[in-house]
């Protein structure tokens, strides 16, 4: 079995992964363990894809997987923890706003132990105020009317062990809010704190839309609050059912599809 699974998204990422290539590789080397780099193109506009064949035929530890279209950093995720092969899995971004120096921590951690090791975002200076603000208000929320607690300040950027992620791919859901699944399945966990980066190259592909579905989806698979204030929504406002959230909820998941892709 290999040691590292490195699970990157990557979605017109064409700008950042000369960069993001010579700062990951040199610390998976020092670590003197067999790695394997799995990069998942979500239907990039750019040269992305191509650039990843150049890559990954230069360096067969670097694995592609494209996708048909642009699914989302939650399908692409999925995709790379049906992948990988490690004894442990590491999800991170390829604009080194998480910045893979801290890998070598989350590898101590896990030799003493721990099943999980989810990286703390110390110093968010790097992040907009509305960003920063926004993110506060909505897992503020989510932790007061969710089961599972996230981490404040937390995202993808963890290791995981191959019994958790075997774990977090035997729930069914589709339309994947991973933060929460990651933190509802357990197991022994502790943070490493870390400075947030700016970004090494272009720009991101996340608008407040895509963040404002984002926390839509995020409290709807954990929490029944919003089927519950469907009905009484519908009765004080006298519309009909089409326009309450529970019709909209139904169409939303019934209409979730698998994502094709290939690996290359």
């Amino acid at each position: 079995m290999i040691d590292i699974s490195i699970i990157v998204p990557m979605h017109n990422e064409a700008v950042a992964m000369q960069t993001f290539f010579a700062t990951l590789l040199p610390i998976l080397d020092n670590l003197k363990r067999s790695y394997e780099i799995l990069c998942i193109d979500d239907g990039s506009k750019d040269n992305t894809l191509q650039l990843l064949k150049d890559y990954s035929a230069a360096n067969p530890s670097i694995k592609i997987i494209s996708f048909s279209r642009n699914f989302g950093k939650e399908s692409a995720l999925t995709a790379g923890l049906q992948y990988a092969s490690g004894a442990v899995v590491i999800p991170i971004d390829a604009d080194l706003q998480d910045p893979p120096e801290i890998i070598p921590a989350f590898i101590e951690k896990w030799e003493a132990g721990y099943d999980v090791v989810y990286g703390i975002r110390q110093d968010r200076s790097s992040d907009s105020w509305l960003k920063k603000t926004t993110a506060q208000l909505f897992y503020g929320l989510f932790n007061r009317i969710t089961p599972p607690e996230v981490q404040l300040d937390s995202g993808d950027y963890r290791l995981m062990t191959r019994r958790v992620v075997e774990a977090v791919l035997l729930l069914p859901e589709r339309d994947r809010f991973m933060k929460g699944i990651f933190s509802w399945v357990g197991f022994p966990s502790i943070g490493v704190p870390y400075s947030r980066q700016k970004r090494c190259a272009g720009q991101t592909s996340w608008n407040y839309f895509n963040l404002l579905n984002f926390a839509i989806s995020g409290i709807c698979s954990f929490s029944t609050i919003p089927l519950r204030s469907g009905p009484t929504s519908a009765c004080s406002c006298r519309l009909p059912p089409c326009s309450t959230p529970c019709s909209w909820l139904s169409r939303k998941f019934s209409t979730a599809i698998p994502c094709p892709a290939t690996r290359r």
